[in-house]
């Protein structure tokens, strides 16, 4: 199992949720854990992955080597893109 670090941005964001939403990110992050590749997609031009907990995105850095997944942000899919 994955060992999970989450930046304070990230925890930002999620506090900010309401409980449904908080709920649905934390379980998605809990199932990463065990077999992260099965539920994320690579982000195109970017080192970064992405998984989807119902309208929000959670993007991940995962370190395979290392055996490491770090949450580095979290938000609705039309504006976690946009930088």
């Amino acid at each position: 199992m994955y060992e999970l670090l989450v930046s304070d941005t990230a925890k930002k964001q999620l506090q900010k949720l309401d409980k449904k939403a908080q709920n649905r990110v934390a379980a998605v992050i809990e199932r990463i854990r065990i077999r992260p590749f099965a539920h994320v997609k690579a982000i195109i031009d970017s080192p970064y992955y992405r998984a989807r907990a119902g309208d929000y995105r959670i993007i991940l850095d995962i370190k395979q080597d290392k055996l490491i997944i770090i949450v580095v942000e979290i938000g609705h899919r039309k504006r976690i893109y946009k930088k």
